[in-house]
Order: structure tokens, then sequence, then C-alpha cells
């Protein structure tokens, strides 16, 4: 269950990342909500998660599983550019939150 509290949670960093850049310095009032929400949600699940995993392991996941949903968004959604070299760097971030989670 942890594993799963943190991949969400991870997900919401991702939320609170892309809100955070579209409330224009907190001065748009339902990105900057967003953003609040998501953020203590996301350190919510990172602290229950952090009960049973390591915090190295859980931190490293957590980051990973946002800074990759958040470059994948941004490509998907935000018309940020998507060549093939940031693929593939994203699949290395991938394949090391994956590489943590097999031999945690």
């Amino acid at each position: 269950m942890a594993w799963l509290i943190l991949a969400i949670s991870g997900l919401l960093e991702s939320v609170w990342a892309i809100a955070l850049s579209r409330s224009a310095g907190f001065t748009r009032p339902i990105p900057s909500a967003v953003f609040a929400v998501a953020l203590v949600a996301s350190m919510g699940g990172l602290a229950y998660a952090l009960r049973s995993i390591p915090v190295g392991t859980g931190y490293a996941v957590w980051v990973g599983v946002g800074a990759a949903g958040t470059a994948l968004a941004g490509m998907l959604f935000l018309g940020e550019p998507s060549t093939l070299l940031r693929l593939l760097s994203l699949l290395l971030v991938v394949a090391g939150v994956v590489g943590l989670k097999v031999f945690h």
C-alpha cells in the first residue's frame, strides 16, 4: 500500500508543479488553490509512505515520478518539445525509479 501511495504522491507532485507554473506567481486563484491542495496531499502521501519505505528510496521514487510526470505532461499538453533525446532521458528516469523499487 505504501508504494501505491508513494506513486500517487509523485503524480500529485506533477500536479502542483504544473499548477505553480500556471499560477503566475500566485496571482491566479484557481491554479494557486490547486497548487496548495496538491502540495499538501503530495507531502502527506510521501510522509505516509516513508513510514515503511526507507527515506532515500522513497524520496528518490517520489521525485522521479514527479519529474517524469511533469516533463511528460509538458510535452503532451503544454507544447514543450518532445525530441528523441528528451524521451530517452525520461525512459532513464523511469528505469531508475523501477530499479529502486525492484532492488528495495
